[in-house]
């Protein structure tokens, strides 16, 4: 059995009400976490900061009872521009011990993935809706980003009634399409909603919201081609597949693949 280090974690006060413990490098669980019990009798958060590469420092902090909040960039160490995973424990989170207050724990540092939620509208000429945005020049599906504790059956309809003034209850999932990082972006998953078939008259009571939405529009599959990225006209042919051929055409697509 290793012995316990001679240097105790350092514990100091940063902010009014905010302790910051650190500690060396092969550190018992139990120090650590006795230390900031101790801390929180006078603080109401203990926090740490620790480095993005020192794995065993992330799950020292965890067991320790310290949540993981996010990456803090650019904390200067030693002179010098660095990042620091930030972690803390309030005097007001549910005790580890408890049922509620392990799982508040694990999923402060489980992997999440960003969700979008799509529709694929079409009218009786097998035309698709898509939208020009004002923020990027390809067009897309009307849809958006997944709120958290959001279902992405609601946020769809949502989205599509804030953006277009269209109230279109999603139908069945069509399609599951993986996106992988890209140009600054994590990976997310999205999610393609039936929304039906409509008279191509129903462009005529959109109203667009002009922060996100240019304008809106009935497409052929080729001038989806013309006004999309290649990743957005596959996930649309894809899940038009879907709808052709639900038995056979794939559920699953990865960048519309």
């Amino acid at each position: 059995m290793s012995q316990e280090p001679t240097v105790q974690p350092s514990v100091a006060t940063v902010a009014e009400g905010v302790a910051r413990i650190s500690w060396e490098p092969g550190e018992n669980v139990d120090v650590v976490r006795r230390e900031v019990a101790a801390a929180l009798v006078d603080h109401p958060r203990v926090e740490a900061l620790v480095d993005p590469d020192d794995e065993g420092g992330q799950r020292l902090a965890t067991w320790s009872g310290m949540r993981r909040e996010g990456v803090m960039r650019g904390v200067t160490v030693d002179g010098g521009p660095v990042d620091r995973v930030v972690y803390a424990r309030l005097a007001t989170d549910t005790p580890v011990h408890e049922p509620a207050g392990f799982r508040e724990l694990l999923n402060s540092f489980l992997p999440r993935k960003r969700a979008i939620s799509q529709m694929l509208v079409r009218d009786e000429e097998g035309r698709v809706l898509m939208c020009r945005l004002t923020y990027k020049q390809d067009w897309d599906l009307p849809g958006g980003v997944v709120e958290v504790g959001e279902a992405p059956r609601e946020a769809v309809t949502r989205e599509v009634e804030e953006e277009l003034a269209l109230q279109i209850p999603a139908g069945d999932l069509l399609l599951t399409d993986w996106l992988p990082p890209w140009s600054g972006w994590d990976d997310a998953l999205c999610l393609v909603y039936d929304g039906g078939v409509h008279p191509a008259s129903i462009t005529a009571s959109i109203v667009e919201q002009a922060r996100e939405i240019r304008s809106a529009q009935f497409c052929t599959p080729a001038e989806v081609r013309e006004h999309c990225a290649d990743f957005t006209a596959r996930r649309v042919e894809a899940a038009l597949a879907r709808v052709a051929d639900p038995t056979s055409a794939p559920a699953y697509t990865e960048s519309g693949r």
